[in-house]
């Protein structure tokens, strides 16, 4: 297997998003954590979050928190 398949395993992108490119996707990092980046640059940089960082996003989400305005 080479680096870009192995780099490529376990994104995903939303359901929402059909076949858009702009959107994010993710995948779980080893401890709960999740890697996050641009669906429109698989090869580039993702950003990491703790397993407690992507909990507390997750969470603001959910309760607005993020909204802006």
């Amino acid at each position: 297997m080479t680096v870009p398949e192995i780099a490529a395993r376990g994104w995903r992108k939303s359901s929402y998003s059909a076949q858009a490119n702009e959107c994010v996707e993710t995948r779980q990092e080893a401890l709960g954590g999740m890697a996050v980046r641009d669906s429109k640059d698989s090869a580039g940089p993702a950003l990491r979050f703790t397993a407690d960082a992507w909990a507390a996003f997750v969470g603001g989400v959910k309760a607005g928190e993020l909204l802006g305005g």
